[in-house]
């Protein structure tokens, strides 16, 4: 099985060379994108792809209903408006402060996690 370092949120990915991307994850990427500064599903998705240098690809299958479970937790808020370049209305999410609130557990539960992890991977001691 070939892995080309693509991360893919679909979680009914067929391709064997994509990994599911964990519900969690997702979540906080995308709080830590709005952090930034409100944006439509299409920018969030495309800031997540182009900051890891396309490592990751957010499907829209898995972003929408993480929006929508985001925003029911109150971590997020939506309001539809015109995008100034165009004459279509877009779905705009904004963080909220809880979100910031969690944004910032699930930053410290994430450096936990992976700092585990690179201990068993790379034990000290170990060339």
């Amino acid at each position: 099985m070939a892995f080309d370092g693509r991360v893919s949120t679909n979680n009914m990915a067929k391709e064997p060379d994509r990994v599911d991307l964990l519900q969690g994850t997702l979540d906080m990427l995308i709080l830590r994108t709005l952090l930034f500064g409100s944006a439509h599903g299409h920018q969030i998705a495309k800031h997540i792809q182009r900051t890891t240098e396309n490592v990751l690809q957010v499907e829209h299958g898995s972003l929408y209903p993480a929006l929508h479970r985001l925003e029911r937790k109150g971590w997020v808020a939506s309001k539809w408006e015109i995008a100034g370049d165009r004459n279509r209305e877009f779905k705009y999410y904004r963080l909220m402060p809880a979100g910031r609130k969690q944004l910032s557990v699930e930053e410290s539960r994430w450096k936990q996690l992976a700092g585990a992890i690179a201990r068993v991977m790379w034990p000290a001691g170990e060339s």
